[in-house]
């Protein structure tokens, strides 16, 4: 009897060695099979055990790491015996490596950049892709780490974002230089215009600088626009508006180039008020846009229609026109920068292929969408505005400013201005409308004027020599007599970092060529009744 207990037991253990050395065969192959499938990945991949010591590594990690870790080495083992960084550059602790979390964590951890620094100091970026390893029984032992090296991905985007911080600064440079010589042309427009009676045939000539100024104008803020919204340096001055407003507002806008072209507006108003939440300048630019679109790629004397009306939720704006239409293969790609909205031949081609990528980016802004539709060339085209209705009670602004006639400035005004058409103009206009104007041409003559002169009001522009604009402001600000001067800065220059200096400098207002002649004029009216704080840039 005994003797069989023995026998059984002793087969018991056999067949208990024989499951053993199976199961661990077993691992194996499964282990081998997963290093081989490691191997395969383009990317750079290695295992740990629990406690974090690597137990197997690719190649590609070796490429990656810049060396091989020493696996008799129970420090270099660790998975965070290499250098390692967070994209910002702030060291990562060994303890707070993707692979040790997901230790730590039992957890994945994809997806996340992590900068490796090579022997030689080079610093690689790679994402990480660190994953729990479990055996059969679904305990942890182990994880895997899977490195992606997009270091050249990343010297790409630095390229671009470079190169597109120099576009920004080229647009903004171009701006400012095509501004110089608006700003003495419109002067001149309204210096005519208030001299007296002009004969007919000066009066035409005289409309069409004004509208080709006025163009010229809208493509340079166009550009700068573009600039702003593609640099997320985009700011609305949001309010509670009735979409009526902006219609008007548009339409008032391009009155006159849908004039020129001889076409016939029809404009149809909602029946009642809708309110929207928005800034009403840029709603009135996006619609505008469209309204001139409309009107340039139909042939003279055709029709464009407007509709604004509320449905349920949104507030809805259809621009149609019976132009040239858009082609099918075109649809798709209208609102792409540089983009000519259509191909054909009989369309005008003014403009830089950006009027409709604004209208994108500025109803996106608003929370909206807009789409192009079109039976092909020759069919007309619409374009369909939709914008989220306002559920604030707030009052609706459903007004905007008028202009009155200009009235009489008793002020003493000094214009400082290296470009001596566009001071000389600014001072003849001011000085028709009764003030007593001095003019400079730099920045130390600007103060030695402003010094003995005493003026209510500085009309300084930026980039004067000897002394810069801001450079006057703060010189005048901190002298006894030109405390109480208001300061206006009237430049090319017009981001928001060019309000912000002029603020820090001691400016009132900014101003941005080629001033509108009514919002300067109206400006200076105001001063004569109320007392302007000092740093209120607008």
């Amino acid at each position: 009897m005994q003797e069989e207990v023995l026998a059984i037991t002793a087969a018991r253990e056999t067949r208990s060695l024989a499951t053993d050395a199976r199961l661990t065969s077993e691992t194996w192959r499964s282990e081998a099979q997963f290093h081989q499938l490691l191997e395969k990945l383009p990317a750079g991949a290695y295992t740990c055990d629990p406690d974090g010591l690597i137990t197997y590594f690719n190649q590609h990690a070796v490429a990656l790491w810049g060396r091989a870790p020493q696996l008799n080495d129970p420090v270099d083992r660790w998975c965070g015996s290499f250098k390692l960084f967070a994209p910002n550059g702030a060291p990562i602790s060994h303890d707070r490596c993707w692979m040790a979390l997901a230790l730590e964590q039992d957890r994945e951890f994809n997806g996340h950049e992590i900068v490796v620094e090579r022997p030689n100091g080079e610093r690689i970026t790679a994402l990480a892709h660190a994953n729990p390893i479990r055996d059969a029984a679904g305990t942890l032992v182990g994880a895997v780490n899977v490195l992606i090296d997009i270091s050249d991905q990343k010297r790409s985007e630095e390229i671009l974002r470079q190169a597109d911080s120099a576009k920004n600064e080229f647009l903004a440079t171009l701006a400012h230089e095509l501004r110089n010589p608006l700003a003495p042309i419109r002067n001149a427009i309204e210096v005519m215009n208030l001299k007296g009676e002009l004969t007919p045939d000066l009066r035409r000539a005289l409309d069409i600088i004004d509208r080709q100024v006025k163009q010229m104008s809208r493509l340079v803020d166009d550009l700068i626009d573009v600039a702003r919204i593609t640099g997320n340096k985009f700011e609305l001055k949001k309010e509670r508006l009735d979409l009526a407003t902006v219609v008007s507002a548009a339409v008032e806008t391009s009155r006159p180039v849908i004039d020129t072209y001889g076409h016939v507006l029809t404009v149809a108003m909602p029946g009642e008020p809708v309110a929207l939440e928005g800034d009403l300048t840029r709603l009135a630019q996006a619609v505008a846009n469209l309204l001139n679109n409309a009107a340039k790629y139909t042939p003279h004397g055709g029709t464009i229609s407007v509709r604004a009306e509320g449905q349920g939720s949104e507030a809805v704006i259809f621009v149609r026109d019976t132009g040239v239409g858009i082609s099918p293969d075109m649809l798709p790609r209208v609102f792409d920068m540089f983009t000519q909205a259509t191909a054909s031949p009989h369309a005008q081609r003014d403009g830089l292929g950006i009027g409709l990528t604004l209208v994108r980016r500025l109803v996106e802004l608003h929370g909206g969408t807009v789409a192009a539709l079109s039976a092909g060339l020759g069919q007309g085209s619409e374009f369909v505005i939709r914008l989220p209705v306002a559920e604030s009670a707030s009052p609706l602004n459903g007004s905007r400013a008028t202009r009155s006639k200009y009235p009489v400035l008793d002020l003493r005004i000094l214009v400082a201005d290296d470009n001596p058409d566009s001071a000389t103009s600014l001072g003849m206009l001011l000085r028709i409308l009764g003030s007593d104007v001095r003019i400079a041409h730099d920045g130390d003559e600007a103060l030695r004027t402003a010094a003995e002169f005493q003026p209510h009001v500085m009309l300084l522009d930026i980039g004067m020599p000897k002394a810069n604009g801001y450079e006057v402001a703060k010189r005048v600000r901190t002298s006894d007599w030109g405390r109480p001067i208001v300061l206006i800065a009237v430049t090319g220059w017009g981001q928001k970092t060019d309000r912000e200096r002029s603020r820090e400098a001691g400016f009132d207002h900014h101003l941005v060529k080629p001033v509108d002649a009514s919002e300067l004029i109206a400006m200076l009216a105001s001063l004569k009744e109320t007392t302007v704080a000092p740093n209120a840039v607008a």
